[in-house]
């Protein structure tokens, strides 16, 4: 019995048991403007700032958010080194990373993956109803890359944060539905 939910080649069946424990913690885009984006991902978002570390001699803040529902705030230490440990124990982390004065130089533009040459291309977030998020983001001025019902791919929709980095947004529930025309049968 392998022990991956579906099939693809190159996967192993060895599960080292020194990984059993590894936790994929953060994804990290650089950033232009804190202010902006931390806008950006509080506001429109709804994410919450677990950690700040500001590395003063190498000129640089690191900003890590996380998704944090109002009822598990309590469960974050006030304590700088165990919310720390938190901050790098936990899962699904957005790390920013803002060198100091890029907000001031002109020349300074980072590259969203999905421009030429392609590489890194989103991140994603899962909503309750797709259409009543792009609504709220409509009427915040967000930026879509692509809204729900353009494209071939209908019932998921990109929007662009301060930086130009694409955002997913999906909901789950719909997605059985939505993706079945484009899926290959097995």
């Amino acid at each position: 019995m392998s022990r991956h939910f579906d099939q693809a080649k190159g996967l192993s069946e060895e599960h080292d048991p020194a990984t059993h424990e590894f936790v994929f913690n953060q994804t990290m885009f650089r950033i232009k403007n804190p202010e902006p984006t931390l806008a950006f991902y509080t506001q429109v978002l709804g994410m919450t700032l677990v950690k700040r570390l500001d590395f003063e001699d190498m000129k640089f803040t690191l900003y890590f958010l996380a998704c944090v529902p109002p009822k598990a705030s309590g469960e974050w230490s006030t304590d700088d080194d165990e919310r720390m440990v938190q901050t790098f124990g936990r899962p699904a982390m957005l790390e920013l990373t803002h060198n100091w004065g890029d907000e001031n130089d002109d020349t300074v533009v980072y590259h969203n993956g999905n421009s030429e040459p392609k590489g890194f291309g989103h991140i994603g977030f899962s909503v309750p109803d797709i259409d009543a998020a792009c609504e709220r983001f409509e009427s915040l001025g967000v930026e879509f890359q692509k809204k729900p019902n353009d494209g071939g791919m209908k019932g998921i929709a990109f929007i662009k944060d301060p930086d130009g980095y694409w955002i997913e947004i999906f909901t789950p529930a719909r997605l059985p539905t939505l993706l079945k025309g484009h899926l290959q049968q097995k």
